[in-house]
Protein backbone atom coordinates (compact mmCIF):
# COMPACT_ATOMS: atom_id res chain seq x y z
CA UNK A 1 0.00 0.00 0.00
CA UNK A 2 1.48 3.66 -1.36
CA UNK A 3 1.22 6.09 0.97
CA UNK A 4 -1.45 8.13 -0.16
CA UNK A 5 -3.53 4.98 0.08
CA UNK A 6 -2.31 4.50 3.74
CA UNK A 7 -3.40 7.66 4.46
CA UNK A 8 -6.32 7.46 3.10
CA UNK A 9 -6.82 4.18 4.82
CA UNK A 10 -6.28 6.31 8.57
CA UNK A 11 -8.90 8.75 7.51
CA UNK A 12 -11.10 5.64 7.23
CA UNK A 13 -9.69 4.23 10.80
CA UNK A 14 -9.88 7.38 12.29
CA UNK A 15 -13.75 7.86 11.66
CA UNK A 16 -15.36 5.92 14.17
CA UNK A 17 -13.63 7.47 17.16
CA UNK A 18 -14.17 11.09 15.87
CA UNK A 19 -18.31 9.78 15.23
CA UNK A 20 -18.12 8.30 19.28
CA UNK A 21 -15.55 10.92 21.48
CA UNK A 22 -17.89 13.66 21.30
CA UNK A 23 -20.75 12.14 22.97
CA UNK A 24 -18.07 11.89 25.93
CA UNK A 25 -18.82 14.56 28.51
CA UNK A 26 -15.32 15.24 28.43
CA UNK A 27 -13.55 18.50 27.54
CA UNK A 28 -10.22 16.43 26.65
CA UNK A 29 -11.70 13.29 24.97
CA UNK A 30 -13.69 16.25 22.57
CA UNK A 31 -10.14 17.73 21.99
CA UNK A 32 -8.81 14.49 20.85
CA UNK A 33 -12.26 14.15 18.42
CA UNK A 34 -11.17 17.73 17.28
CA UNK A 35 -7.50 17.34 16.59
CA UNK A 36 -8.65 14.04 14.56
CA UNK A 37 -11.38 15.76 12.41
CA UNK A 38 -8.92 18.29 11.81
CA UNK A 39 -5.88 15.50 10.49
CA UNK A 40 -8.51 13.69 8.41
CA UNK A 41 -9.33 16.47 6.85
CA UNK A 42 -6.14 17.70 6.24
CA UNK A 43 -5.39 13.74 4.71
CA UNK A 44 -8.66 14.37 2.63
CA UNK A 45 -6.97 17.26 0.64
CA UNK A 46 -2.77 15.67 1.14
CA UNK A 47 -3.88 12.07 -0.33
CA UNK A 48 -4.62 13.07 -3.78
CA UNK A 49 -2.45 15.72 -3.94
CA UNK A 50 0.51 13.21 -3.18
CA UNK A 51 -1.07 10.61 -5.57
CA UNK A 52 -1.34 13.41 -8.27
CA UNK A 53 2.13 14.62 -7.82
CA UNK A 54 3.77 10.90 -6.91
CA UNK A 55 1.65 9.47 -9.64
CA UNK A 56 0.75 6.69 -7.82
CA UNK A 57 -3.16 6.96 -8.38
CA UNK A 58 -4.58 3.35 -8.04
CA UNK A 59 -7.68 1.56 -8.35
CA UNK A 60 -7.28 1.07 -4.40
CA UNK A 61 -7.11 4.55 -3.81
CA UNK A 62 -9.93 4.85 -6.17
CA UNK A 63 -12.18 2.86 -4.42
CA UNK A 64 -11.04 4.59 -0.82
CA UNK A 65 -10.70 7.92 -0.78
CA UNK A 66 -15.08 8.06 -1.94
CA UNK A 67 -15.54 5.74 0.71
CA UNK A 68 -13.76 7.61 3.30
CA UNK A 69 -15.05 11.19 2.17
CA UNK A 70 -18.55 9.46 2.76
CA UNK A 71 -17.51 8.09 6.15
CA UNK A 72 -16.40 11.39 7.71
CA UNK A 73 -19.65 13.20 6.31
CA UNK A 74 -21.73 10.41 7.91
CA UNK A 75 -19.81 9.91 11.22
CA UNK A 76 -19.54 13.69 11.94
CA UNK A 77 -23.30 14.47 11.41
CA UNK A 78 -24.38 12.19 13.76
CA UNK A 79 -23.06 13.97 16.77
CA UNK A 80 -23.65 17.06 14.90
CA UNK A 81 -27.17 16.70 14.66
CA UNK A 82 -27.86 14.84 17.94
CA UNK A 83 -25.39 16.70 20.81
CA UNK A 84 -27.18 20.24 18.65
CA UNK A 85 -29.42 20.84 21.07
CA UNK A 86 -27.17 20.95 23.98
CA UNK A 87 -23.87 22.73 21.59
CA UNK A 88 -26.10 24.96 19.59
CA UNK A 89 -24.05 27.60 17.59
CA UNK A 90 -24.22 31.12 18.96
CA UNK A 91 -24.96 33.90 16.53
CA UNK A 92 -26.59 37.62 16.83
CA UNK A 93 -29.83 35.96 16.05
CA UNK A 94 -30.01 33.03 18.34
CA UNK A 95 -28.88 29.92 18.91
CA UNK A 96 -28.40 27.61 15.78
CA UNK A 97 -29.15 24.09 15.85
CA UNK A 98 -28.44 21.37 12.72
CA UNK A 99 -32.03 21.07 11.27
CA UNK A 100 -32.92 17.21 9.61
CA UNK A 101 -33.27 18.80 6.17
CA UNK A 102 -29.97 20.28 5.99
CA UNK A 103 -28.43 16.63 6.82
CA UNK A 104 -30.90 14.96 4.02
CA UNK A 105 -29.65 17.81 1.39
CA UNK A 106 -25.95 17.29 1.68
CA UNK A 107 -26.66 13.08 2.12
CA UNK A 108 -28.85 13.03 -0.45
CA UNK A 109 -26.57 15.04 -2.64
CA UNK A 110 -23.35 12.82 -1.94
CA UNK A 111 -25.56 9.61 -2.47
CA UNK A 112 -27.53 10.65 -6.08
CA UNK A 113 -23.93 12.02 -7.20
CA UNK A 114 -21.97 8.62 -6.13
CA UNK A 115 -24.62 6.90 -8.03
CA UNK A 116 -24.76 9.34 -10.92
CA UNK A 117 -20.68 9.11 -11.41
CA UNK A 118 -20.57 5.27 -11.17
CA UNK A 119 -23.54 4.92 -14.00
CA UNK A 120 -22.22 7.25 -15.72
CA UNK A 121 -18.60 5.66 -15.94
CA UNK A 122 -20.68 2.65 -17.41
CA UNK A 123 -20.92 4.71 -20.11
CA UNK A 124 -17.25 5.65 -20.33
CA UNK A 125 -17.63 9.45 -19.27
CA UNK A 126 -15.68 9.81 -16.19
CA UNK A 127 -17.20 12.94 -13.92
CA UNK A 128 -14.41 15.24 -12.95
CA UNK A 129 -15.04 17.32 -9.52
CA UNK A 130 -16.03 21.12 -10.85
CA UNK A 131 -15.09 24.18 -9.18
CA UNK A 132 -18.18 24.83 -6.92
CA UNK A 133 -18.18 21.74 -5.66
CA UNK A 134 -14.49 21.70 -4.15
CA UNK A 135 -15.80 25.39 -2.46
CA UNK A 136 -18.49 23.25 -0.97
CA UNK A 137 -16.17 20.14 0.06
CA UNK A 138 -14.03 23.47 1.65
CA UNK A 139 -17.02 25.16 3.16
CA UNK A 140 -18.34 22.07 4.73
CA UNK A 141 -15.03 21.13 6.43
CA UNK A 142 -15.13 24.16 8.11
CA UNK A 143 -18.40 24.31 9.45
CA UNK A 144 -17.86 20.76 10.49
CA UNK A 145 -14.56 21.95 12.16
CA UNK A 146 -16.19 24.51 13.68
CA UNK A 147 -18.78 22.36 15.51
CA UNK A 148 -16.58 19.94 16.84
CA UNK A 149 -14.01 22.96 17.89
CA UNK A 150 -17.24 24.14 19.65
CA UNK A 151 -17.90 20.70 21.21
CA UNK A 152 -14.38 20.98 23.15
CA UNK A 153 -14.37 24.82 23.76
CA UNK A 154 -17.94 24.97 25.12
CA UNK A 155 -17.21 21.68 27.58
CA UNK A 156 -14.08 23.18 28.39
CA UNK A 157 -15.11 27.10 29.37
CA UNK A 158 -18.01 25.12 31.27
CA UNK A 159 -15.48 23.47 33.39
CA UNK A 160 -13.24 26.50 33.94
CA UNK A 161 -16.55 28.35 34.79
CA UNK A 162 -15.44 30.78 31.80
CA UNK A 163 -18.99 30.86 30.18
CA UNK A 164 -19.60 34.92 32.03
CA UNK A 165 -16.42 36.36 30.52
CA UNK A 166 -17.18 38.74 28.02
CA UNK A 167 -14.22 37.73 26.01
CA UNK A 168 -15.87 34.13 26.29
CA UNK A 169 -19.15 35.58 25.12
CA UNK A 170 -17.08 37.42 21.93
CA UNK A 171 -15.54 33.96 20.74
CA UNK A 172 -18.75 31.83 21.08
CA UNK A 173 -20.47 34.43 18.56
CA UNK A 174 -17.41 34.57 16.45
CA UNK A 175 -16.97 30.94 16.47
CA UNK A 176 -20.77 30.79 15.94
CA UNK A 177 -21.32 33.26 13.22
CA UNK A 178 -18.21 31.25 11.43
CA UNK A 179 -19.82 27.80 11.87
CA UNK A 180 -23.51 28.86 10.52
CA UNK A 181 -22.04 30.73 7.53
CA UNK A 182 -20.23 27.89 6.44
CA UNK A 183 -23.50 25.69 7.09
CA UNK A 184 -25.35 28.05 4.79
CA UNK A 185 -22.75 28.39 2.36
CA UNK A 186 -22.12 24.54 2.08
CA UNK A 187 -25.73 23.74 1.43
CA UNK A 188 -26.27 26.55 -1.40
CA UNK A 189 -23.16 24.98 -3.10
CA UNK A 190 -24.66 21.22 -2.70
CA UNK A 191 -27.73 22.82 -4.70
CA UNK A 192 -25.70 24.50 -6.90
CA UNK A 193 -22.82 22.18 -7.99
CA UNK A 194 -25.39 19.24 -7.96
CA UNK A 195 -27.54 21.51 -10.69
CA UNK A 196 -24.96 22.29 -12.43
CA UNK A 197 -23.93 18.27 -12.87
CA UNK A 198 -27.23 17.81 -13.91
CA UNK A 199 -27.53 20.47 -16.47
CA UNK A 200 -23.27 18.99 -17.80
CA UNK A 201 -23.74 15.46 -17.73
CA UNK A 202 -27.44 14.82 -17.89
CA UNK A 203 -27.87 14.44 -21.37
CA UNK A 204 -24.76 11.45 -21.06
CA UNK A 205 -27.96 9.12 -20.78
CA UNK A 206 -30.01 9.97 -23.79
CA UNK A 207 -27.42 7.55 -25.73
CA UNK A 208 -26.36 4.48 -25.68
CA UNK A 209 -24.26 2.85 -23.14
CA UNK A 210 -20.66 2.50 -24.59
CA UNK A 211 -19.68 -1.28 -25.28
Amino acid sequence: MNLPNALTAGRIAATPLIAVLPFANSWGLRLVAFSLFTLAALTDYVDGKLARSRKEETDLGRLLDPLADKALLIGTFVPMFLLAPTFPFVTPIGPIGLAWWIIAIVLGREIFMTIFRQAAARRGVVIAAIGPAKWKTGFQLVWQGSAYFWFWAATLAAAKNWTGATLWRAFAMFNGTVGTIMMIAAVILTVYSLVLYMRSFGAIFAASPSK
